[in-house]
């Protein structure tokens, strides 16, 4: 009877391991503040819509790539370090977007 409770038991962590998607916390962290970076860049009016539009195009990229990293169940270290080269050259786009002399009107005004 303790084996087959056991077997159960066993087989319920590994069924449990397998559907688990692998963890990308600092990238996930790191999506988050970007896109905060652009609502605020749009509230104050530092981004036109065109650059906006852009930029969001280069999230919804990232996260299109992250999600490929993980279809397999694994990210990889090569993954994540192309992830987080992706990552950073998002950043940098969304700096020199809101700090260039293209102004919007902000929002709500």
């Amino acid at each position: 009877m303790k084996t087959k409770t056991l077997v159960a038991a066993l087989a319920l962590t590994m069924a449990g391991l397998a559907m688990a998607q692998p963890a990308t916390p600092n990238l996930d962290k790191r999506e988050a503040n970007q896109q905060q970076r652009i609502d605020q860049g749009v509230a104050s009016g530092q981004l036109t819509a065109k650059e906006t539009n852009r930029l969001q195009k280069r999230e919804a990229k990232l996260a299109a790539d992250e999600a490929a990293a993980k279809a397999d169940g694994t990210v990889t270290r090569a993954e994540r370090r192309k992830l987080q080269r992706e990552a950073h050259r998002d950043s940098k786009a969304i700096r020199q977007q809101k700090h260039d002399a293209q102004t919007a009107v902000p929002a709500g005004k």
